[in-house]
């Protein structure tokens, strides 16, 4: 059974950090890019940040560009995201995914497996 599953959200306050992890079982994905979404109450789900199979090609939503870095280690099948800076409109649930392709992509259409997701909040 293929399962991702994130790690590392909670309460921080604005302008804290978080890391969240996603590790996957049952297959490898060291082939596919990876993503995070995230979705706040009431809203859709929204792109965050993508990596490629190898993780030298990254791609970020422009919101958190500059504040998120995205990272994997193939050798542990996990992927990273790493978040700094937070501000409140940075509250939702985060989730991981894993893409049927090797290049980094955008649309959650590209992606097979979804995790369960974590909530990460964040206080003014």
């Amino acid at each position: 059974q293929v399962r991702l599953v994130e790690s590392g959200g909670g309460l921080v306050q604005a302008g804290g950090s978080l890391r969240l992890s996603c590790a996957a079982s049952g297959r490898t994905f060291s082939s596919n890019a990876m993503g995070w979404f995230r979705q706040a109450p009431g809203k859709e789900r929204l792109f965050v940040a993508t990596i490629d199979w190898s993780g030298s090609s990254t791609y970020y939503a422009d919101s958190v560009k500059g504040r998120f870095t995205i990272s994997r280690d193939n050798a542990k099948n996990t992927v990273y995201l790493q978040m700094n800076s937070l501000k409140p409109e940075d509250t939702a649930v985060y989730y991981c995914a894993a893409a049927r392709t090797r290049l980094i992509a955008r649309e959650s259409s590209w992606y097979d497996y979804w995790g369960q997701g974590t909530q990460v909040t964040v206080s003014s």
